[in-house]
């Protein structure tokens, strides 16, 4: 039988460091008395909330709005900034010249640091050479590149010109490259030669070579370049000035891609304003100061990639890269000597580094807290992480692509259960409803919006249709908090619940005893593996063409006691297959490692006669979820599934 877990708090902030809090900081402007005060605030005055952050924030504009947010098209369509006129990558350069914008170490070398003066100077030496190749504003230029320090100067590089990033991760294989550059039509790609990870060479330009890719800038030299493709040596001007282009508040800024459940990735487009709500959520709920040393092992073609630029740079704290394997001590050596402060994971990682000790005996106490995002986390496993720093917190963290963030995380103002959340973002609220759409402590978690950073259009797919279309309407009833709060009167009338459609991101959520709340999982066939969405019909379109299998259902699974999502294959198989799993199961993984993504481990492959079917002839996961969840209960059976 499966332990009960307490999910009880084992952090409490002293006095002290509540005071010390950008939150606290916040509440005192306000004569706000309390937190549940604040974020009741920030939800029933949404436009003073966002102009508040802008202004602590000290976003730069060229025009500034007229007016903080336009709702005249209704929730799903605000316009937000009117008239404004600006481009969001000033606003990561607003820090004293020598002030260290990045610290970065390679596998195997030394630490070296890039002040915010020199990242600048290259990050213009990007956008003019995008100016003298030929692009024009609005052109799609895509990075497929490591986390490192010159892919940061080409990001902001491409924004400041005017032009859209077109984010793909270095991990994907060609044909998964080749549709996202499809999708979002990009004109050219940064990439590099190789990937150096633990002591081998990962080749990536001929990757993206075999996507047929557009003009290629290619860092490294121990390639051959196809005729026509650029040396990064070759595509770097020598022009260190370059003014930006001020852009309308919508034009957008970057191409992401988030996997819905029809097996072709949602394209997700973020905008000027969308930064704003990384940098807030890095100010308020991570607590980011100006010097702090922030890091995250991500990549641009994750949100966290961009996030992690947007919420140190704006906030005037330090990126902290480790071009390396983050299973390795080495990783945990480079946290240790760079001095971090706010140290971000997935946890799986976190549990890789209980299984193996790996990080035991280090000194990590610059660390003044953790981020957990991505999937689901077992709290023995954040309760390690917490030990490893002396018992500091950890901020659950969960929102998504088409959030710009979280919308539900934590604080450093309030004690920290492991494993839970303890509010809603700040400048937006949520609802969790039953099956018949009535407020409940488990169920679907809905998104009261308006809020800056989520999104208002797909490039590929009907906005509406996946996040508002056929939603609950917003129940008026007792759970919401009053309004009546002891602060002066707002500017900006209250959003009234009248005015409000619930917006769908398909979670599940439980809000517990004490008033946290616990991640349960989705409610679709979306997957969080390894801290990247993908659906069930990505994985089965390439499982499915393999010799021997007549057809595939993917899932997602959790232990009984939390933790992160594994992936579980329930496959309808040939009569020469039936007895011989482990061949299987390396032939399916080789398949995913080739076609799809190597981060997508299976855990286990189950052998049926056939898959159950609604009358309407689909797959019903969640039958094959529930059986799944009683064989984990019975361990001894799994050896036998």
């Amino acid at each position: 039988m499966a332990k009960q877990l307490s999910f009880e708090p084992v952090w409490f902030p002293s006095n002290e460091q509540i005071q010390a809090t950008n939150i606290a900081a916040l509440m005192k402007e306000l004569k706000l008395d309390s937190y549940p005060e604040l974020h009741a605030w920030s939800a029933q005055h949404r436009a003073e909330f966002w102009e508040m952050m802008i202004q602590r924030l000290g976003i730069y504009f060229r025009e500034k709005y007229t007016q903080i947010v336009d709702l005249t098209d209704g929730v799903e369509s605000p316009q937000w900034l009117v008239n404004a006129r600006f481009n969001i990558a000033e606003s990561c350069f607003l820090a004293p010249a020598d002030a260290p914008a990045i610290i970065f170490q390679a596998e195997g070398g030394s630490i070296s640091t890039l002040t915010y003066s020199e990242l600048h100077a290259l990050t213009n030496r990007v956008a003019n050479g995008l100016v003298d190749a030929g692009f024009q504003t609005g052109d799609a230029i895509a990075i497929a590149m490591p986390m490192i320090a010159e892919s940061v100067a080409i990001y902001l590089g491409i924004i400041k010109a005017g032009c859209v990033v077109v984010s793909i991760a270095d991990s994907f294989s060609a044909a998964e490259i080749a549709k996202r550059l499809h999708l979002s039509k990009a004109k050219a790609i940064f990439t590099q030669d190789y990937i150096l990870r633990g002591g081998k060479q990962l080749p990536l330009y001929t990757k993206v070579v075999d996507a047929n890719a557009p003009t290629s800038i290619v860092l490294g030299s121990s390639v051959e370049l196809r005729p026509g493709d650029l040396t990064w040596e070759e595509f770097l001007s020598s022009n260190d000035e370059f003014n930006a282009i001020p852009a309308h508040p919508d034009a957008y800024t970057n191409i992401l891609f988030s996997s819905g459940t029809t097996g072709e990735p949602k394209a997700i487009p973020w905008t000027h304003t969308t930064p704003i709500k990384c940098a807030t959520d890095g100010h308020l709920h991570h607590d980011i100061h100006p010097g702090d040393v922030v890091a995250w092992h991500t990549n641009l073609g994750w949100m966290m990639g961009p996030w992690l630029i947007y919420a140190s740079l704006i906030n005037r704290a330090t990126i902290a890269l480790y071009c390396g394997t983050p299973t390795d001590r080495g990783y945990g050596q480079f946290i240790q000597d760079a001095g971090i402060n706010i140290l971000g994971v997935v946890p799986s990682l976190v549990n890789t580094w209980k299984t193996t000790a790996c990080m035991q005996g280090l000194d990590w106490s610059a660390i003044k807290a953790f981020s957990s995002t991505g999937e689901c986390s077992k709290p023995e496993d954040m309760l390690y992480l917490m030990s490893l720093a002396g018992y500091k917190p950890v901020i659950e963290y969960c929102g998504g692509t088409e959030i710009g963030g979280g919308y539900i995380t934590g604080t450093l103002v309030q004690p920290c259960a492991p494993s839970t959340f303890t509010t809603p973002a700040l400048g937006l609220d949520i609802v969790i409803l039953d099956a018949d759409g009535h407020p409940a402590d488990k169920g679907e978690v809905f998104i009261i919006p308006p809020s800056i950073g989520l999104s208002t259009e797909l490039l590929n797919k009907n906005h509406h249709q996946v996040y508002f279309a056929n939603t609950p309407p917003l129940p008026d009833a007792p759970w919401r908090v009053s309004t009546s709060l002891p602060i002066s009167p707002s500017p900006h009338p209250p959003l009234l619940p009248s005015s409000i459609s619930l917006r769908r991101h398909g979670d599940q959520m439980e809000r517990l005893p004490n008033g946290y709340y616990r991640a349960c999982g989705r409610v679709d066939d979306t997957m969080n593996l390894a801290g990247i969405k993908v659906s069930s019909a990505e994985i089965e379109q390439v499982l499915d063409e393999e010799e021997g299998i007549c057809e595939t259902a993917a899932i997602a699974v959790s232990s009984p006691n939390g933790g992160p999502s594994q992936l579980v294959i329930y496959a309808v198989v040939t009569p020469d297959v039936q007895d011989n799993k482990a061949t299987l199961m390396t032939t399916l993984q080789a398949a995913i490692n080739q076609r799809l993504n190597p981060l997508f481990k299976i855990r286990d492959i189950v052998i049926v006669d056939a898959l159950p079917r609604t009358a309407s002839n689909k797959v019903m996961r969640r039958v094959l979820r529930d059986r799944y969840r009683d064989i984990l209960a019975q361990p001894a059976r799994l050896s036998k599934s």
